[in-house]
């Protein structure tokens, strides 16, 4: 029998995300920046929480502008944290600019920073075949590699749970369940897909 994955819930905004946007491969900057940030926020909170704050954040953080965020000085911070569109957590904010600032970093380095992200998938999704949520994991030996090499350079709010989740998010792993239509959907995108540097 078809069914979505159970952590959608019920709320209409989860399910559109869950239908529309989790687990389909991107190699576009902005979107990597965007969800640098919502996953981050997440820590310690749930994913509606955040999807619900995501226009808030949207508003608050420059459109996702990367650029435009690492330029955010101690005085935005202050009205950031009296922003109740967003997460008003100080350290949450100020991690969210200096990790932008790295972001643009890593950028220069590789490119761009999906190029980074997907070097340590050979640039293909991984199709993985879980039956059950219970089977699902919370980090994987990408994750850990990332997260610990973003700790190194500085980011701030990504370990590797964090980390795996973005990768779910992004398309780099296809963690619908079997039973999910939207598995047979990701896995055509992701055998399809070629990121633009190819």
């Amino acid at each position: 029998m078809s069914e979505l994955c159970g952590w959608c819930l019920s709320d209409p905004q989860y399910i559109r995300y869950h239908n529309t946007e989790w687990g389909v491969p991107s190699d576009d900057d902005a979107k990597h920046f965007e969800f640098l940030i919502l996953e981050s926020a997440q820590a310690g909170l749930s994913w509606l929480t955040i999807l619900r704050k995501r226009e808030g954040y949207r508003k608050a953080f420059a459109n996702f502008n990367p650029r435009k965020v690492a330029k955010f000085d101690a005085d935005m911070v202050e009205v950031l944290k009296t922003n109740s569109a967003i997460v008003r957590n100080r350290l949450k904010i100020e991690s969210a600019i200096s990790n932008a600032r790295l972001f643009l970093d890593i950028q220069k380095e590789y490119g761009s920073f999906a190029r980074y992200m997907w070097s340590y998938f050979d640039d293909t999704p991984l199709q993985n075949h879980w039956h059950s949520l219970s089977e699902v994991p919370a980090t994987s030996v990408q994750s850990d590699h990332i997260s610990k090499d973003l700790k190194k350079r500085g980011f701030r709010f990504f370990g590797s749970t964090i980390c795996y989740a973005n990768l779910q998010a992004l398309g780099f792993v296809n963690d619908h369940l079997l039973s999910c239509p939207r598995h047979a959907a990701c896995a055509e995108v992701g055998n399809s897909f070629r990121p633009h540097w190819l």
